[in-house]
């Protein structure tokens, strides 16, 4: 089976934020990300698409040729909780930071998820897929969806995962047995 999994384009936000699962704006540049996106896509044909309910994620889908890609709550961005769009400098002043800042594998961020929550998710997800005996789809998505996904293929471990987050406007094609 193939899956192509697709990052969102670049976010109209500072750097340095925890945005999460926060419906963000996309930058003006958009159009000029989607069409390389697009092209990379194109002479393909897919047994179904799914994009993140995320707007970020449903209007590359639409740009792309998919507007009505099913939307899937478990390919959502890691859920930071109450840490959503507070920077990363303010989150090292919290005092429950640490415990994150040490184990951000397993510790969950407040009221959110910690990078295995995502992980199991993501993985819940894309064994539905296997199993669905579909063979070749496209995912819509983010750099922590596509960063678990490439842990499920066997790419890397999970601790690598902040290592290797793709690109904005990334297409990743995987083959699953």
């Amino acid at each position: 089976m193939e899956i192509y999994l697709v990052r969102h384009t670049s976010v109209d936000i500072p750097a340095g934020y925890a945005y999460g699962q926060t419906d963000v704006p996309l930058r003006p540049s958009f159009e000029d990300e989607a069409e390389a996106v697009k092209k990379n896509l194109s002479g393909h044909t897919f047994d179904k698409v799914w994009s993140s309910p995320l707007t970020r994620c449903t209007r590359l889908a639409t740009y792309c040729g998919y507007p009505d890609a099913e939307k899937e709550d478990r390919i959502k961005e890691i859920s930071f909780g109450e840490w959503e769009m507070k920077s990363w400098d303010e989150l090292s002043s919290d005092p429950r930071s640490e415990a994150w800042f040490n184990d951000w594998i397993n510790v969950p961020a407040p009221s959110g998820e910690s990078l295995q929550d995502q992980y199991n998710r993501v993985s819940h997800f894309l064994n539905e897929i296997r199993e669905s005996g579909l063979q070749k789809v496209c995912i819509f998505a983010h750099g922590g969806v596509l960063t678990c996904a490439r842990v499920y293929a066997g790419e890397y471990d999970l601790k690598e995962a902040f290592k290797n987050v793709p690109s904005y406007g990334t297409v990743i094609r995987l083959e699953l047995d």
